[in-house]
């Protein structure tokens, strides 16, 4: 074995075959230059990656533990990391050791629509309250109808949201039926009046869940995740729904906002208008609130939404994949905490940014990419 002092960077030779090596991923690591000794050993084995979209962190994080980037064209890699799916004869074709970042089919989980109807119906086998952690919603325009005599029951605001855009795109509000438009395919939710608030401000949190099997399932809850502040003090009012910047607390539309504030000290975590989750559950801790609950409830929506969605994904898997270890994936889940600290699951993310704006940014998502790397196996030759 190579073995180094507890600061610098350990290689475990180990797995399968004991030529095999297999690499510790540190976050320390990633903002430093490539590491010699972690180069000779991504020569030596001719360990390669591919990255098929924008995400400078996914370089970083490779490159300064020895990975070398392949050739577009080429089929020698390790892992492939894209922004949406593969093809399924390029599924078809990958080896034992290749990893890629999507499974086949998740947008059953990550599409607002399927993600509901998965949901709906778990909801309909089950037939009580256990998966009712998602607003009740209607895609339109083919479920109009039932949407309107809804409406006219128990009428109150509604938020409207493209099927698969993100960022918080074409995302708005409306108090009447007559306000959605019927041209294109949307969702529209229940709107959650209650939104717990943290110095008047609606918050919401991006949890990341990795995913490295469907059949058996297996899921993992990073430990840390961001909170993300809206920039203008919530007033549930119908005069105020067209306030994008108190209503959704989507990062790509508060930080255009004048009041953003933005932190740049790498030690604060609970300061302007993004947070780690970390300080917000001290924040409400310190005020009172059962943290450890809220935690646990969190956990179980992100079980259950997953395990909607099991079945359609696991025989996806089955019938593309040629090795059942070739894909994991990391979800980014958007959760809601009402007044009553119930957890509402507002949507899925295929592909969460790992964009890294801030000092906090940096460290939440390199130690959770080098995490992620660590859990899905070697990636050797």
């Amino acid at each position: 074995d190579y073995i180094t002092s507890s600061k610098e960077p350990v290689i475990l030779w180990a797995g399968p075959k004991k030529d095999l090596p297999v690499i510790i991923f540190r976050p320390e690591l990633t903002a430093c230059a490539v590491d010699q000794r972690y180069k000779s050993i991504g020569d030596k084995f001719h360990m390669a990656y591919k990255v098929m979209c924008d995400c400078k962190l996914i370089h970083q994080v490779l490159t300064a533990h020895g990975f070398r980037e392949a050739h577009p064209n080429s089929s020698n890699f390790n892992i492939m990391w894209t922004g949406s799916h593969l093809k399924p004869y390029l599924m078809r074709g990958l080896l034992d050791y290749q990893r890629i970042n999507h499974f086949p089919r998740s947008y059953e989980v990550t599409r607002k629509d399927r993600m509901f109807k998965n949901v709906q119906r778990m909801q309909h086998q089950v037939r009580d309250k256990t998966f009712d952690f998602v607003p009740k919603t209607f895609v339109l325009p083919e479920e109009y109808n039932e949407f309107y005599a809804t409406f006219k029951r128990e009428k109150g605001l509604w938020i409207v949201k493209p099927i698969a855009s993100s960022r918080g795109r074409g995302i708005f509000l409306v108090s009447q039926p007559n306000q959605v438009p019927l041209d294109e395919k949307l969702v529209v939710s229940r709107y959650v009046r209650n939104p717990y608030c943290i110095d008047g401000y609606k918050f919401d949190i991006r949890l990341y869940v990795l995913v490295t099997s469907y059949d058996p399932l297996v899921i993992y809850l990073y430990k840390e995740g961001l909170t993300r502040f809206a920039t203008m003090k919530y007033d549930n009012g119908v005069r105020n729904i067209n306030k994008a910047c108190m209503h959704l607390t989507n990062y790509s539309i508060n930080k255009k906002s004048n009041d953003y504030i933005r932190c740049e000290d790498p030690n604060v975590e609970d300061f302007g208008n993004k947070w780690s989750m970390s300080a917000m559950l001290r924040y409400l801790n310190e005020y009172g609130e059962d943290t450890t609950a809220l935690m646990i409830r969190i956990e179980d929506v992100i079980i259950k939404t997953i395990i909607s969605a099991e079945l359609p994904i696991a025989t996806a898997c089955k019938s593309f994949l040629p090795h059942r270890r070739n894909c994991f994936e990391i979800y980014g889940f958007d959760i809601l905490v009402d007044e009553d600290l119930r957890p509402w699951v507002l949507e899925v993310n295929l592909s969460p940014s790992l964009a890294c704006d801030t000092p906090m940014d940096f460290k939440i998502k390199s130690s959770l990419i080098c995490d992620t790397f660590n859990i899905i196996g070697e990636f050797n030759l």
